[in-house]
C-alpha cells in the first residue's frame, strides 16, 4: 500500500519539475527543494505595475541573449552577459537570431526613454523599451529577480529561475542622483567607477561630482594649471590628495554613460574656494595666497567678487569643464558663502549663471541660489533640514512657484554622510542621526511647503567625504540608505510603504554580500540570517 502511494507522488514531482524546466539528475537535489523564484514584487525600486503569474523561466546552458533594435541594444546585452556568465558558467551568446531565451527589444514599451516592460514565461524573458536606458533599467530588474548568487564571480549551483509575469515600469522623476565629494578626500578613477556600478543597480541616473572645495581642487584646467597641481595636492587631514587629468575625467564620464548615468560636475563658488585661492594669489582681494587647508570648517573663503580676474577665472574653468562634459548640467555651488556679502553674492551669481549658458549647459546651484536671481531653466538643489527657517523655505518655494525647478537633498533625510546612530564609527551628526526609515519615509512631492509638485525635478543623495576614505567607508554609509532614495525618485508615490519596503530591503542583503558591498545592518530591517 505504501509503495502504491509513493509512485504517483514521485511521478507528480517529476512532472512538476519538467513543467518548471528543472531536471533531476545524478547527485542533483530534488526540484522540490530548490528555492522558490523571487517574486516580481520584491524589486527595488518598486515597479509601477506588476502582474504576477504564469510559468517561470529557467536560464540554462542553451540560453541565448537576443537583441533587437540597435547597437545600443547589443551593448546592453553584452553587459548582461558579462554579469551572468561567471556565476552561471553558461556561454550565453549575444545574438540577433533564434527564439526564446532572454530578449532585449528596442521599440514599444512604456513612454519615455527610461521605462521598460519585462515579460517572463516558460519560453523566455523579454525586456522591451523605447530607449536603451530603459533596456538597461530592465536588466537591473532582471538581476534582482535572479538569486543573489548570480552576482558572484565564480560558478554557482543555481538554479536560475525567473518568476512568471509582467512588469510595466517607468520613473516618477527624471532626475535621480547621488553625489560623491572627491574634494575633502580624493577618490581614484577606479573607485568612482565602482560607485557608478553600485548606483546603476538601483536605476540612479545622475552622478554629481563635487570637484572643488577648500581642501582640494580635483580637475585639471589647462589655463590655470596650479589649480590641480597645487590646489589638488592635499585633502582633509593632510596626505597627497590628487586630481583627475582631463583624460581620466572623460574616462569616468564614458563609464557613467555606459551605465546610463549623466555626470554633473560641480565647481563650488564663490565660497568653498580656498584650494583655488591658495593656488593663485591674484584671486584674493589682497593679492596674498592663503596656505592650503586640510581642516573641516566651512564658510571662511571667498573669491574676490569685484576683481575682473575672478571672471576670467570663472569663464576659463567653466569653458574647459563644459567641453569635457557631454551632459546637460554644470553645478556652480553657491552654498555657505558666509565670507561673501549678500550684495556681492547676488552680483557674482547673476554674472556667473550666463557663463554656464554660454557654454551650452544648464545651471544647477545649491538652494542659496534662490537668494540671487536664478536664470530661466536653472535648478536649485535644496539641502535644508526640517529645522530650516520658515523664511528660507518660503524663499525656495517662491522660486519654485516662479519656474525654478528643485532637486531635493534634505540633509537630515538623504545626506549619506550623516551617522545612522550615535555610535556609528563614521560620518557626522550636524544634521541629526539618519537611520534607514528616516531616510526613506518622506515624499518628495509634498516635502517642501508651498513648492508645487510639478517643480520637483527629482532627488539626490550626497555623500560628503570629511570622514570617508576607502571603498568600504563609501559602502557602509551608502548602503542600505541609497536604495530607499532611489525608490523615492523612481517609484509611484502609491507604492510607498515602510513596512513593505523594509522586507524588500532585507532581501537585498545577500546580493550586496555577493557583490562584496559591506553595509550597515540596521536593526530596523529584518535581515536574513547569514
Amino acid at each position: 500500500m505504501t509503495r502504491h502511494h509513493r509512485t504517483p507522488r514521485l511521478l507528480g514531482t517529476l512532472l512538476l519539475a519538467a513543467a518548471a524546466g528543472l531536471t533531476l539528475g545524478s547527485g542533483a537535489a530534488p526540484a522540490a527543494t530548490a528555492p522558490p523564484a523571487i517574486p516580481l514584487t520584491q524589486v527595488i525600486p518598486a515597479p509601477a505595475s506588476v502582474e504576477a503569474g504564469g510559468s517561470p523561466y529557467r536560464i540554462t546552458p542553451g540560453t541565448r541573449i537576443r537583441v533587437e533594435g540597435s547597437g545600443e541594444a547589443r551593448r546592453v546585452g553584452e553587459y548582461l552577459a558579462r554579469i551572468l556568465r561567471p556565476s552561471t558558467g553558461y556561454r550565453l551568446p549575444v545574438t540577433t537570431h533564434g527564439t526564446g531565451g532572454i530578449r532585449l527589444r528596442l521599440g514599444g514599451g512604456p513612454p519615455g526613454g527610461e521605462g521598460y516592460r519585462l515579460e517572463s514565461g516558460a519560453r523566455g524573458v523579454t525586456i522591451t523599451a523605447r530607449g536603451p536606458a530603459g533596456l538597461f533599467h530592465g536588466v537591473q530588474t532582471l538581476r534582482q529577480l535572479l538569486p543573489a548568487a548570480v552576482e558572484r564571480k565564480t560558478v554557482q549551483p543555481g538554479p536560475w529561475v525567473v518568476a512568471g509575469g509582467t512588469i510595466e515600469d517607468l520613473p516618477r522623476y527624471a532626475y535621480r542622483g547621488a553625489m560623491l565629494d572627491v574634494s575633502r578626500h580624493f577618490f581614484t578613477v577606479a573607485q568612482v567607477k565602482r560607485y557608478i556600478d553600485e548606483l546603476a543597480l538601483y536605476k540612479i541616473n545622475t552622478l554629481h561630482l563635487h570637484l572643488s572645495d577648500d581642501q582640494g581642487w580635483r580637475i585639471a584646467i589647462d589655463s590655470w594649471p596650479r589649480l590641480a597641481a597645487h590646489g589638488g595636492s592635499t585633502q582633509v587631514g593632510g596626505g597627497s590628495g590628487g586630481f583627475y587629468t582631463k583624460a581620466q575625467y572623460q574616462d569616468i564620464v564614458r563609464h557613467a554613460a555606459s551605465r546610463y548615468l549623466e555626470v554633473v560636475p560641480e565647481i563650488d563658488m564663490p565660497g568653498h574656494t580656498n584650494a583655488a585661492l591658495a593656488s593663485y594669489a591674484g584671486l584674493n582681494c589682497d593679492g596674498v595666497a592663503p596656505p592650503l587647508y586640510t581642516g573641516t570648517n566651512v564658510g571662511f573663503s571667498s573669491l574676490c567678487v569685484p576683481k575682473p580676474v575672478t571672471y576670467d577665472f570663472v569663464d576659463d574653468v567653466i569653458r574647459e569643464l563644459a567641453a569635457l562634459t557631454p551632459g546637460r548640467y554644470l553645478h556652480i555651488g553657491g552654498d555657505e558663502a558666509h565670507s561673501t556679502s549678500h550684495d556681492d553674492y547676488v552680483t557674482f551669481m547673476d554674472r556667473v549663471q550666463p557663463v554656464v549658458g554660454r557654454y551650452g549647459k544648464t545651471v544647477i546651484g545649491w538652494h542659496q541660489l534662490t537668494g540671487a536671481h536664478p536664470v530661466k531653466g536653472a535648478l536649485a538643489q535644496y539641502w535644508g533640514l526640517d529645522g530650516t527657517s520658515a523664511a528660507e523655505k518660503a524663499r525656495v518655494a517662491r522660486a519654485a512657484q516662479n519656474g525654478t525647478r528643485l532637486i531635493l537633498s534634505p540633509a537630515d533625510r538623504v545626506y549619506l554622510d550623516m551617522k545612522y546612530t550615535g555610535d556609528t564609527p563614521l560620518g557626522q551628526d550636524w544634521a541629526g542621526l539618519v537611520e534607514v526609515r528616516r531616510s526613506y519615509d518622506w515624499d518628495p512631492g509634498t516635502y517642501l511647503p508651498g513648492a508645487p509638485g510639478s517643480a520637483i525635478a527629482g532627488v539626490e543623495a550626497p555623500l560628503w567625504s570629511e570622514t570617508i576614505v576607502t571603498d568600504a567607508d563609501i559602502d557602509y554609509m551608502t548602503f542600505p540608505r541609497l536604495p530607499g532614495v532611489a525608490e523615492l525618485g523612481w517609484s509611484p508615490a502609491a507604492t510607498h510603504d515602510w513596512d513593505a519596503y523594509r522586507t524588500r530591503l532585507a532581501a537585498q542583503g545577500p546580493r550586496w554580500q555577493a557583490l562584496g558591498i559591506g553595509f550597515y545592518r540596521s536593526p530596523q530591517v529584518p535581515w536574513p540570517a547569514d
